[in-house]
């Protein structure tokens, strides 16, 4: 396979706030992102990336190597398109290796791969690919793809176990010691694997303290190079731990990934933290997704489950969303810092860069990127140098650097958001009113 593309179509906007600071192919689920699953399964000579325009400078600086919404390349010669919001299974992804050029694959009338001639360049624009491609893919012969296609940041949550399951099947294990049982015989006694250690994978350079628990009887468990896990952390499978992160006295239930240069304690289930994000101290996370830079502080709890067990809405950038479920979470974007025993309701929406200062009572289920919560109120009046700093701070904490381009993209979405914030903030002033209402006409009677 010499060329591929992975693009992003107008479904990609549904995925805020997860997918704000990132293309959808970076969104992490299983182990892998998209990007890093297509590039570790096929022999790729070269790849390029259509995105939305906001991020193709931070996505440059981040993938060097990449055709960045290069149409004059795209033209040099036939390329396999994917899309970015496809989560394939393993057959998919073995007959990937041999596409025809006539073939394309189909799941639910979203094209989610095909090769592109070069004369069909032409029939592309800047702006969402949907329809052209469908038109490209009219007369070739339709394949029904396996997986499935993302739509809302929960389906990233809804999946992941499934595709740790496929992910456990692409790691190299030849290594000697890191899985079956000359694994369990490296551990030695004082770590319990429960179940086939065969399902349980640990880099040789990955570090587990005695009284940790490997629990692989409902599904494989994956622990990278670097990890470390200490006493009393129990894993339960499908799960898997990415490089460098490290456990403390962890509960980690099934369908968890936790990605590279986390920092996790407490209780936490079906749930992705996509990796530099931080969980130390005591606290439930269940059925959410947490952004990288977020520091989650001591007994930040979320709900995932309404009394009336009723299904879960989500109110994506501020439009309230049906889940389909009775489980959701929270789903929390880049940069957000919670307080001492902040409290999320069930279903919430977290934007990019806020600052929760709990007030002993639920937290609203929407609060906009760039926002504070004081004392339960929304506060739309961000310290915008104050912010910066703070991102600067933490990311040289990890030995990363904010860049300009980084920044810049900060400031977009700080700007494109001001509806967003102004909207929340004219509900809050609405609700308050109409409660003081309430509260009036109950005097008087």
């Amino acid at each position: 396979m010499a060329r591929i593309v992975f693009f992003e179509d107008a479904q990609a906007t549904g995925l805020a706030p997860i997918a704000l600071m990132r293309p959808v192919f970076e969104l992490l689920c299983g182990s892998y992102s998209l990007r890093d699953r297509i590039l570790r399964t096929l022999e790729v000579a070269e790849w390029g990336a259509f995105l939305r325009n906001y991020l193709q400078d931070t996505y440059r600086e981040e993938q060097i190597d990449a055709h960045i919404n290069d149409y004059v390349w795209l033209g040099q010669e036939p390329t396999l398109l994917i899309n970015g919001r496809w989560l394939p299974d393993i057959s998919s992804l073995a007959r990937l290796k041999s596409v025809g050029e006539n073939e394309v694959g189909i799941i639910d009338g979203t094209v989610v791969y095909l090769t592109l001639d070069p004369i069909e360049v032409a029939l592309l624009s800047d702006g969402d690919w949907s329809e052209p491609l469908l038109t490209i893919a009219d007369g070739r012969a339709v394949v029904e793809a396996g997986g499935t296609v993302v739509s809302h940041p929960w389906d990233f949550v809804n999946q992941n176990g499934r595709q740790i399951e496929t992910d456990f099947q692409l790691l190299d294990r030849s290594y000697e010691g890191s899985s079956g049982y000359s694994l369990a015989n490296r551990l030695g006694p004082q770590v319990a694997i429960q179940g086939n250690p065969d399902h349980v994978f640990v880099s040789p350079d990955a570090e587990l303290d005695p009284f940790v628990v490997l629990d692989a009887r409902h599904g494989p468990i994956s622990i990278a190079a670097g990890a470390k896990l200490q006493p009393y952390t129990r894993l339960e499978g499908p799960c898997h731990i990415g490089e460098e992160s490290q456990l403390f006295r962890t509960n980690l239930r099934e369908g968890t990934t936790i990605g590279p240069v986390c920092r996790v304690g407490g209780e936490i289930e079906e749930s992705i933290m996509h990796g530099y994000s931080n969980k130390y101290h005591d606290g439930f996370l269940g059925h959410s997704y947490v952004c990288p830079w977020v520091n989650l502080g001591a007994l930040t709890t979320n709900s995932d489950l309404k009394n009336d067990y009723s299904n879960v809405k989500v109110p994506l950038l501020g439009k309230s969303t049906d889940t389909g479920s009775t489980k959701a979470g929270c789903f929390i974007g880049d940069h957000t810092k919670t307080a001492l025993a902040s409290l999320f309701n069930t279903g919430s929406s977290i934007g990019v860069m806020c600052m929760v200062l709990p007030g002993g009572e639920l937290l609203p289920k929407h609060i906009p990127s760039f926002s504070r919560i004081w004392h339960g109120e929304l506060d739309t009046e961000l310290d915008w140098d104050s912010s910066i700093e703070t991102a600067r701070t933490a990311l040289s904490r990890r030995n990363h650097e904010l860049t300009s381009a980084q920044e810049r993209l900060l400031r977009y979405l700080y700007e494109n958001s001001e509806d967003e914030r102004g909207a929340a903030l004219q509900r809050q002033q609405q609700k308050k009113a109409d409660s003081k209402a309430v509260q009036i006409t109950t005097q008087a009677d």
